[in-house]
């Protein structure tokens, strides 16, 4: 037996002192055939000091092998020595054997970095001199699918699909083309090859998507069954329950969607989203109190988040809490950029505080947004009549009456104005 192959035994059995030793005598007097395979099971097992010193004494022997240039900065970017991998990538040139290697590694580098521009600028060189070969393929649709650019990432899945390839580093492509059908809004598409795969054999975030894409196709049942089941083998995985609630809403089982959320917020007790649609659901089964505490609680979480507001705000307007939601809502209006529903709700409370003036403001900010919405035009043709703002006011009635056109009230306040 070779040093290096003691060597291996010793690692085998967990005796990395003796292992030790016989790698430095390894390193002496075994062939470098041996080495080179010895540092790509060192490497293989993670002993990434003793393969990169096995490179590197190839490298001191055969300095014209770029191969072992690339083995060496892929260690040094497994190592976290950046500068270090692009000083042997450097050394490569392009008319090298190793050239498209190098390139694949570079890319590895840079994705680390968070540089995925440049990134996907050395793969797509490597395509080019390369076009059919897998692994370049596969690393572009990994780096389009996990940069959720996934509309560039189908055609790499699709092509290696076709050439038989369903699996490769462990990565389950069907899946990830599914993935990526479904995220680029192709449901139909993503049906037909997530369905394919055994449930048995799916992951959490395939199942999700599932459901999802499911919810997407409007086939609610199907949704609910496979996020029940993500739900029974991971209930810690908290993206599954908005979106099976949702599907339950949808099907109108709401004492079920809100006993999903109460579910999920005793996994995460600080996602404001589900605070949100549990409130939605609670007020459609007429529990205003608890919608209400719901409400407080996701605002608690996310004061910034004015869609949940604007949802205590409808609350606050439709109990005629009107001071409450003057006090809610007048901060967010000074922010700037708002829901116009913001504008109207304030004008509601406004009016029915008696501040007339404040509520015709608002109702005048809201005006351009809801022209085609006939119970706030009726509403501001009235505000409108009584603060003698005449245009307005015709303007108003004349897009009331184009929705409902046998209203006699708002008949006569024109032929008032007419006569």
């Amino acid at each position: 037996m070779t040093h290096s192959e003691i060597m291996l035994d010793y690692l085998d059995e967990g005796q990395i002192d003796e292992a030790m030793k016989e790698f430095a005598k390894a390193l002496r007097k075994d062939n470098d055939a041996t080495l080179f395979s010895l540092a790509e099971e060192l490497y293989s097992l993670g002993f990434l000091a003793q393969s990169k010193r096995t490179y590197e004494r190839l490298l001191e022997k055969y300095p014209e092998e770029d191969t072992l240039r690339t083995f060496l900065a892929d260690i040094a970017i497994s190592e976290g020595k950046s500068d270090e991998a692009l000083n042997y990538l450097s050394e490569i040139d392009e008319d090298s054997d190793a050239y498209l290697q190098s390139l694949m590694v570079a890319a590895d580098l840079y994705q680390t970095q968070g540089m995925f521009e440049v990134s996907e600028n050395k793969l797509l060189t490597a395509f080019r001199l390369a076009p059919d070969e897998e692994v370049i393929q596969f690393a572009l649709g990994e780096l389009y699918f996990n940069t959720k650019q996934f509309s560039q990432a189908i055609g790499f899945y699709l092509e290696l699909i076709k050439a038989g390839q369903t699996e490769l580093s462990q990565v389950n492509l069907v899946q990830r083309l599914g993935v990526s059908y479904a995220n680029s809004g192709q449901f139909e598409k993503a049906m037909a090859y997530l369905e394919q795969i055994h449930l048995e054999n799916m992951d959490s975030d395939t199942k999700l998507q599932m459901g999802l894409t499911y919810l997407q196709l409007n086939d609610q049942q199907k949704a609910i069954d496979i996020l029940y089941d993500l739900k029974e083998e991971d209930p810690s995985y908290t993206s599954l329950y908005p979106i099976l609630g949702q599907a339950l809403s949808n099907e109108n089982r709401l004492n079920d969607a809100l006993l999903v959320y109460q579910e999920g917020l005793s996994v995460d007790e600080v996602n404001d989203t589900l605070y949100e649609q549990a409130a939605i659901v609670a007020l459609k089964l007429d529990d205003e109190k608890q919608a209400e505490k719901y409400l407080n609680k996701a605002i608690d979480i996310n004061p910034d988040n004015t869609g949940i507001l604007l949802q205590l705000s409808n609350l606050l307007v439709k109990q005629e809490r009107d001071d409450e939601d003057v006090k809610l809502l007048e901060d967010i209006k000074s922010d700037g950029d708002v829901d116009p529903q913001i504008f109207w709700n304030l004008a509601i409370s406004y009016e029915r505080l008696e501040n007339y003036e404040k509520a015709e403001e608002n109702y005048l900010e809201a005006y351009p947004y809801f022209t085609n919405q006939s119970d706030f035009l009726r509403s501001v043709i009235f505000v409108f009549r009584e603060n003698g703002r005449q245009e307005e006011l015709q303007d108003a009635i004349k897009h009331y009456l184009a929705l409902v056109p046998d209203d006699q009230e708002i008949i006569d306040i024109q032929n008032d104005i007419n006569d």
